[in-house]
């Protein structure tokens, strides 16, 4: 896919992303917007994933992800991020976007698996789980003699949880060559910024004390740099050591009024500012 079509589609997931939100009045924007673009980076250009179609001419969705690419997501509440990205793919229907956190919808808040939601392998968004889940998924790949990866994006706030730690202790111990983590650096949750609420120090460091292979994507707003980078973790893997990539990005990316901002993180934009958004997000694509 050429570097126009995918911003394009980012820019669009980012739209989704602003009307889910202020549809239901509820969720997280902040993050969303943030991470949006090293996750379609991901999804539309750099992992491997099972593009067979199956029902209704989506991507034919199989838990067990045998002979591809797996990403977890760890930081759920960056949900609408995650579905619209899904949608957009070929997992399920756009216009399914619409049913974002309201009753009997298969998108809730926080991922759930037992909807059976094409994409979804986890129910995420208890922090701090999902590097241990992928250290479980990319275990038995190795076991299975699957040669694809697994990526686990988590947020910098979640690093403060104790889980994380035991397993970034574990895979370098158990040599998990097969696994990329992303850090998302906004230096915001919920609370305020991270290093009011507990600082994580120099998280570079630690990880590579760790026994990781630690690099860094400097412009995680910049869909070509994203691109560049996990290419080059990529080419990391393999080699004794799981890949640890510290994403910077900036909270509400794309949207001025929400940008760098950690009051963002879980309020919906007002009828007034998602037109205000909206215009600063022009897209060639349909809305749902």
């Amino acid at each position: 896919m050429q570097t126009p079509e995918i911003k394009d589609i980012a820019t669009q997931v980012r739209r989704d992303i602003v009307r889910m939100v202020h549809g239901c009045k509820s969720g997280h924007p902040g993050g969303s917007l943030g991470c949006t673009d090293i996750v379609v980076a991901l999804y539309f250009q750099q992992m491997k994933i099972n593009n067979r179609k199956g029902k209704g001419g989506y991507i034919s969705f199989k838990m067990d992800g045998i002979d591809e690419d797996l990403f977890f997501l760890s930081n759920g509440h960056t949900s609408p991020l995650f579905y619209s990205v899904l949608a957009r793919r070929g997992y399920f229907g756009i216009e399914e976007l619409s049913t974002f956190r309201k009753l009997n919808s298969r998108l809730q808040g926080h991922p759930t698996t037992h909807e059976g939601l094409p994409g979804i392998r986890i129910a995420s968004g208890s922090l701090g789980q999902g590097l241990s889940v992928g250290i479980g998924a990319a275990m038995a790949k190795k076991l299975n003699g699957d040669k694809n990866l697994v990526y686990v994006l988590m947020g910098d706030g979640e690093q403060q949880e104790g889980q994380i730690w035991e397993a970034a202790q574990f895979a370098p111990h158990h040599k998990v060559d097969n696994l990329i983590g992303i850090i998302d650096l906004n230096g915001q949750q919920i609370d305020g910024s991270t290093e009011q609420v507990m600082s994580n120090r120099d998280l570079k460091a630690k990880y590579k004390a760790f026994g990781w292979n630690v690099m860094e994507i400097k412009e995680g707003n910049n869909i070509e740099a994203c691109i560049a980078g996990l290419r080059k973790a990529k080419r990391l893997t393999g080699k004794g050591q799981p890949v640890m990539i510290l994403l910077h990005t900036e909270m509400g990316a794309g949207v001025d009024f929400m940008m760098g901002s950690h009051k963002w993180h879980g309020i919906a934009p007002n009828d007034e500012q998602l037109a205000a958004a909206l215009a600063q997000l022009p897209s060639t694509l349909a809305d749902y």
